[in-house]
């Protein structure tokens, strides 16, 4: 079985540098610029709830049938939700989160823990759904967070969480085998269905 997992385009929050976490931003006029049409479309597209997702997964596979898949959504950063490190300075609350390399549960929200225990969830349950339905080719389109959660557990080579960032726009593809702990992706290439690059190979 081959994954992909994309990264939805840019929105305005993330050009101001805000955390949007949980909140249903679109994309902006700009990130739905820098998108192109992908070169193949699947029958079906797997996406987060949020909005983001699922208008980046319209631009990119415009004849595909898109599935929400609970428990991907991007990490719920809580009341820091909407504002960007500046106007959070003074925070200690956020200070005390820094401090702590974002590992800690934010106000409201949730740890890097937790956040990644229910991504993980949610993909290992919607790999297993696919392959008893006999899917060769999986397409996710979801966040950052997402990719970095997912091949922190799961890729070779094994890297840290941050060292998996994508910008807005790109993807990994992987071949999945299936271990005794569940699978493993090997990272292939990365995909970028951004209009002023292409596709490179690791």
């Amino acid at each position: 079985m081959t994954v992909e997992l994309i990264r939805h385009g840019e929105t305005a929050l993330q050009r101001e540098h805000r955390y949007q976490g949980r909140l249903d931003a679109p994309l902006s006029p700009e990130g739905k610029r820098a998108l192109k049409l992908a070169p193949q479309c699947p029958p079906r597209v797997y996406v987060s709830s949020l909005l983001r997702a699922r208008e980046t997964a319209a631009l990119l596979f415009p004849g595909a049938e898109q599935v929400v898949v609970p428990g991907l959504e991007e990490m719920d950063f809580g009341r820091f939700e909407g504002k960007n490190y500046r106007e959070l300075s003074d925070d200690p609350a956020y200070q005390r989160w820094v401090d702590g390399l974002c590992l800690g549960p934010c106000p409201g929200g949730e740890s890097k823990e937790i956040f990644c225990r229910r991504i993980c969830d949610a993909f290992v349950n919607l790999l297993e759904s696919a392959r008893q339905r006999g899917e060769d080719y999986v397409t996710i389109v979801a966040h950052g967070g997402t990719q970095m959660a997912v091949m922190e557990a799961f890729a070779v080579p094994q890297k840290d969480y941050f060292d998996w960032h994508l910008d807005s726009g790109q993807g990994y593809r992987t071949e999945v085998t299936w271990g005794e702990t569940g699978p493993v992706l090997t990272l292939q290439t990365v995909t970028d269905y951004r209009r002023e690059t292409g596709p490179r190979e690791l």
